[in-house]
């Protein structure tokens, strides 16, 4: 490992490539991934806006970093105050940045980059993870053991209007969440940093108010949760733990059994949903080859990619028409700069 992680960063970019997958005839050609460093040392998440993506710094930074679909650095959102999660509006004109060390959540235009709102979520709270449901812009939370819950904000209100604890159930730290881009009557949070690891699927009111519906069995998930999605009718979640060594697939309806599973090796870290539900982007840990791996809803293997540094807990995102992956990468030694990958994906 210690070899691996010695490449440098111009090393990486020129070996990054896609590699053929797992089922012969199954993989298609694709462009060659580009890799592009970052004005970070660690990131945090990436969403694709379309002409542009967003990734930003964690906790310890105060950007999040502007780059063309292509992945050219264009310019940077600056002086926040540690950003983690990135969440885009259903428009993809607005974009939402977790600053749990401002104890606040940041609104952006994306197409002016201007910051057109902030919205205060109390002393202490933490805001760490985002989802969207219509007018509602939920934020798990927590600074403190067993301290996590879920918020709410009203956007629908002037001015909006901020609810705390609105999930019966108490978390071992902010809880990681998701919701499903065509139905805004659910949503998912999982509970990382836990073995076994849980997810909760949520009913949502009219009024905003959230009705647990179910979890799954015990040990069903796995372990060491690192990452959730939903697909874009809410009927299917996904989990990326650390144990087993595979995404897994359960019916929203019944987490018990996976449907589908997604063969990564070990130490997933990161899913992500197609737009229209179809892929699945998944990674794994970068110590074991390759890191990202695309797949069919059922799993069949479509293509996979080297990246050469560790991908983010969470690091995937899709571009809005399904034709790249976006990946976000950093040096665990911290010896050289956070990279952004441009997956190409292969065409059907």
């Amino acid at each position: 490992m210690q070899l691996r992680r010695s490449i440098s960063l111009a090393a990486a970019a020129l070996t990054a490539g896609l590699l053929t997958g797992g089922v012969p005839g199954q993989a298609l050609a694709a462009a060659a991934p580009t890799a592009t460093p970052l004005p970070l040392s660690t990131v945090a998440d990436v969403v694709s806006a379309g002409d542009r993506v967003f990734v930003s710094g964690g906790r310890s930074a105060t950007d999040v970093v502007v780059t063309s679909a292509a992945g050219a650095v264009v310019g940077t959102l600056s002086d926040l105050p540690g950003p983690t999660d990135l969440l885009l509006s259903a428009d993809r004109r607005t974009l939402y940045v977790a600053l749990p060390t401002a104890n606040a959540i940041a609104a952006f235009d994306t197409g002016s980059l201007v910051e057109s709102a902030r919205y205060d979520t109390g002393e202490g709270e933490c805001p760490s993870s985002l989802a969207l449901t219509g007018r509602y812009l939920w934020f798990g939370y927590g600074c403190d053991q067993w301290g996590g819950n879920i918020g709410r904000i009203d956007l629908g209100r002037q001015p909006a209007r901020l609810s705390t604890g609105v999930a019966d159930e108490d978390f071992y730290n902010a809880p990681l969440l998701a919701a499903a881009g065509q139905n805004r009557s659910v949503l998912l949070a999982g509970q990382a940093s836990l073995s076994p690891a849980s997810v909760y699927a949520y009913g949502i009111s009219t009024a905003g108010a959230l009705t647990l519906l179910r979890t799954n069995q015990f040990s069903a998930v796995g372990s060491n949760l690192r990452d959730i999605a939903l697909d874009p009718t809410g009927a299917t979640l996904y989990t990326a733990a650390g144990s087993p060594p595979l995404v897994q697939a359960f019916p929203f309806a019944d987490i018990t059994s996976p449907t589908a599973t997604y063969a990564t090796g070990p130490y997933p870290r990161a899913v992500e949903v197609s737009r229209t539900g179809t892929q699945i982007a998944a990674g794994a840990d970068a110590a074991y080859d390759p890191d990202v791996f695309l797949f069919s809803v059922d799993g069949t293997e479509l293509a996979r990619y080297e990246l050469g540094d560790e991908l983010s807990a969470g690091g995937l995102a899709w571009s809005p028409n399904g034709a790249r992956v976006y990946a976000v990468t950093s040096d665990w030694t911290g010896a050289r700069p956070a990279t952004l990958h441009v997956l190409p994906v292969p065409a059907a």
